[in-house]
């Protein structure tokens, strides 16, 4: 008995139990869940089945929807189509509507217009018919009348002339007097040649620079062709001299070179004012005068417009110009004759009466000279009073123009013309020999 007791140790067959007994509580809680499991996957499966049913009653009605769809598009497709299909039909009619009116409408308007063609002709015929209805019966009318009229109607016809003539007159002189007055207050265009105008009228004159070129013009028959002659030496008649006569018989340009080669002097005559149609301004320009050396203007009692021209536009261009009037023996010997010259009377007589008209003709001359310039609006210059046989008399025994050692007591102005003219041509050309 003296022995301590130990201490029992678990029994196994407790354990046993508890264990069995853990195993079936686990059993029974595996048995739960696998019931409250297999009430989980019927309820999803109730649902799953619930929602296929949702799902396709969902896709049923989509596809009903769809195939609606499908049938509105197509209805639709074909309403476009209709639409479209009616509205070419109601162009084409609309077209076809439109094609007919036109040529409906040019149809009627070519008939309107034939119509109004036959009407215009029918009123232009009638208009004619009555038009020549008309002049039959005024011709019977006229002549009927005309043994009545025919002396009325001379002496109607010569007033009207007459008046016509007075008319024309009056007319010209007006445009006469208002040309001259427009001309003397400088009313005139200006016109400057070119160039090309100066190189063409120096070809014309057969231009040289070692020669001494001088115009001559005037009115028509004014003696420049027998000036000239005697300025060259050459009587009217003599071989080679400018051809006279008592109308105008320069109707162009005449080039004349002085016969002797030691005078470098070429003599050019111009038509005279009026043979020409060529306004009085501009026949100095027309025929070239601004490319002489001088020109001498020669003229009669007055001043023409182509003379008051051709003075002013030398001035515009620095031309020297000599004024002069020729013939001078001529209007001595009438001025002589108005003074009761006989040719049977005495030397002495003859002599003074030959002294008091040329005394008169200078004076009348000069002063006539003067009036015209100064109603003509141009400064005062000199005017040469010369005789063309006293010049022919100077120029044939003159050896170079030189002023006569001894003068002769015909000489008037002679010698001073033709020693001005060589000097200031002289000056102008640079004192050229």
């Amino acid at each position: 008995m003296g022995c301590s007791k130990r201490p029992k140790g678990p029994n196994p067959a407790d354990e046993e139990i508890k264990k069995r007994r853990d195993a079936e509580a686990a059993a029974e809680k595996a048995r739960k869940d696998a019931k409250v499991a297999e009430e989980r996957i019927a309820e999803l499966n109730r649902q799953n089945k619930k929602i296929q049913e949702e799902a396709k009653v969902a896709r049923q009605a989509a596809e009903k929807a769809a195939a609606a769809s499908l049938a509105q598009a197509r209805k639709e497709k074909e309403a476009m189509a209709e639409a479209k299909r009616a509205a070419d039909e109601a162009r084409l009619r609309a077209e076809a509507a439109a094609r007919t009116a036109s040529e409906e409408a040019k149809k009627k308007a070519a008939e309107a217009e034939q119509e109004r063609k036959r009407t215009a002709a029918v009123q232009e015929q009638a208009r004619r018919d009555a038009q020549a209805a008309q002049e039959r019966a005024k011709k019977l009318q006229e002549a009927a009348d005309e043994e009545k009229r025919k002396a009325a109607a001379a002496q109607e016809a010569a007033n009207v002339s007459k008046k016509a003539a007075e008319e024309q007159v009056k007319v010209a002189n007006a445009a006469k007097e208002e040309a001259e007055r427009k001309l003397k207050e400088g009313i005139q265009p200006v016109v400057t040649p070119t160039p090309e105008e100066v190189s063409a009228a120096k070809r014309r004159m057969q231009y040289r620079e070692d020669l001494f070129h001088i115009a001559i013009a005037g009115i028509a028959g004014g003696g420049k062709s027998s000036l000239i002659n005697a300025f060259r030496g050459l009587h009217n008649k003599g071989t080679g001299a400018a051809a006279t006569g008592v109308t105008e018989t320069t109707l162009v340009m005449a080039r004349y070179p002085h016969p002797n080669a030691e005078y470098p002097l070429v003599l050019y005559d111009f038509p005279g004012a009026g043979t020409l149609k060529i306004p009085d301004w501009q026949y100095f320009n027309d025929q070239g005068l601004y490319v002489f050396d001088s020109i001498i203007v020669l003229f009669d009692n007055r001043f023409t417009m182509t003379d008051i021209a051709i003075l002013t536009n030398c001035r515009r261009f620095k031309i020297p110009t000599y004024i002069v009037r020729s013939k001078a023996d001529q209007h001595i010997r009438n001025i002589m004759e108005d003074m009761g010259y006989d040719s049977d009377d005495d030397s002495s007589k003859v002599k003074k009466l030959h002294q008091a008209a040329r005394q008169q003709f200078i004076q009348q001359t000069r002063q006539s000279v003067k009036d015209n310039l100064q109603n003509a609006n141009i400064p005062d210059q000199r005017v040469y009073i010369v005789s063309n046989k006293t010049m022919l008399d100077v120029a044939s025994n003159t050896t170079i123009f030189d002023v006569l050692a001894k003068k002769q007591p015909k000489i008037i102005d002679e010698i001073e013309l033709l020693s001005d003219m060589i000097r200031e041509a002289q000056i102008r050309r640079g004192h050229r020999d």
